[in-house]
C-alpha cells in the first residue's frame, strides 16, 4: 500500500511573516525623501545641528515604525494575530496596524474554496483486487482561528485524511461497488472527512473521484466476460425470433389447411418471385409441379429467357 500527497502545497503560511507591502515601503519612502529635505532646508537656513539630527531621527523612527507596523490582508485573507505568544483577534481584509516585535502574524489563513488531489495506490478492495484511485477534494476554511491554533499544518492534515478516508472506503466496497456506484462513494468520503476536519475549523464542500485504475489482466478478463456477455444476449435475441417466426409459420398453415386455392396461389407467387431474377434456380415439390402444371409454366419461362439471352448475343456481335 502506498498513499502518496499529491497537489498539495503543505506551506502553512500564504504570506511570509516579515513581508512588508506596497503602501508602507510608498510611505517610508515618502517619509525618508521628506526628512533629507528637511535637513537640506534646515542646513541652508543655518539651524542647529541639534534640531536636524533630532528632525532626521523622528521622521526614520516613524518611517520604519510604519514600514513594520502597517499590514494590509487581502480581500479572502484573515491574518492571525498573536501578541506574546497568545492569540489576540483576527485581522483583515484590509489593512490593520500590529505592534512590532511585540505583535507576531504566524499565519495568513485563506478562505476561498481549495482544490486537493488525492491517489490511493494498490489498495485492496473487499473482493482483494488492487485499484489505483484518484480523487479531488474541494474544501473552504469557515473558522480561520480553528484553522491556525487547532492544527499545526491544517493543508497537510486535510490532505492526510482525506487519503486516508479513501482507503477506508475502497477497503469496505467490491470493485464493482466502486466502478458503478461513484456517486455513493463521493457521499460516504464527502462525509467521513467532513467529519474529521470541523474540528479544525474547515468544512468539505465536495468530493470527486477522477479515476479508478484496475490491473492490466483483470480489465482483459472483464473486457472478455463483457463480449461474451453481448453474444449471450445476441443468441437469445435470436432463438426469441425464431419461436416468433415459427408461430407464424404456425398460424399461416392454420390458414391454408381447409384452402388449397389460396395455397397454390401463394406457390405460384413464390415461383414467379424466384424467376423474375437472372440465373435463379427454384426448387419446388414434385406435387406442386403435378397439380399447378408448373413444369409447363417453368418451362416456358426459361425458353423465354434463353431467347431473350440469344437476342443479347446477337446485338452484342
Amino acid at each position: 500500500m502506498v498513499i502518496k500527497p499529491t497537489g498539495t502545497n503543505f506551506n502553512f503560511q500564504t504570506k511570509s511573516e516579515s513581508q512588508v507591502n506596497g503602501v508602507a515601503v510608498f510611505i517610508f519612502i515618502l517619509l525618508m525623501l521628506i526628512s533629507s529635505g528637511a535637513a537640506v532646508w534646515m542646513a541652508l537656513e543655518r539651524v542647529r545641528v541639534l534640531w536636524i539630527g533630532l528632525e532626521l531621527l523622528g521622521l526614520n523612527i516613524i518611517g520604519l515604525y510604519v514600514l513594520l507596523a502597517f499590514k494590509v490582508a487581502e480581500q479572502w485573507e484573515k491574518a492571525i494575530l498573536l501578541r506574546l505568544g497568545r492569540f489576540v483577534s483576527l485581522k483583515g481584509p484590509g489593512p490593520f496596524w500590529i505592534i512590532p516585535i511585540v505583535d507576531t502574524i504566524p499565519a495568513w489563513i485563506d478562505h476561498r474554496v481549495m482544490v486537493t488531489s488525492f491517489t490511493a495506490e494498490r489498495t485492496l478492495t473487499k473482493d482483494t483486487v488492487p485499484v489505483d484511485v484518484d480523487a479531488v477534494l474541494f474544501w473552504v476554511v469557515w473558522d480561520a482561528e480553528k484553522a491556525a491554533l487547532e492544527v499545526e499544518d491544517y493543508r497537510a492534515a486535510i490532505s492526510w485524511a482525506a487519503q486516508t478516508a479513501l482507503r477506508e472506503i475502497i477497503g469496505q466496497m467490491e470493485l464493482a461497488d466502486i466502478l458503478v456506484g461513484r456517486a455513493r462513494m463521493d457521499a460516504e468520503l464527502q462525509h467521513i472527512i467532513d467529519e474529521r476536519t470541523t474540528p479544525w475549523g474547515i468544512t468539505v464542500q465536495s468530493v470527486e473521484i477522477r479515476d479508478v485504475v484496475i490491473p492490466g489482466a483483470l480489465e482483459d478478463a472483464m473486457s472478455r466476460q463483457a463480449q461474451a456477455e453481448r453474444e449471450r444476449q445476441a443468441r437469445v435475441i435470436l432463438g426469441e425470433s425464431e419461436e416468433q417466426i415459427a408461430a407464424s409459420f404456425a398460424k399461416a398453415a392454420e390458414a391454408y389447411r381447409n384452402n388449397p386455392t389460396a395455397l397454390h396461389l401463394r406457390a405460384m407467387n413464390m415461383l414467379f418471385e424466384g424467376l423474375k431474377e437472372r440465373g435463379a434456380m427454384v426448387i419446388v415439390p414434385s406435387s406442386a409441379v403435378d397439380t399447378m402444371n408448373l413444369g409447363g409454366i417453368a418451362g416456358i419461362t426459361a425458353m423465354g429467357d434463353m431467347a431473350q439471352r440469344i437476342d443479347e448475343a446477337e446485338q452484342g456481335e
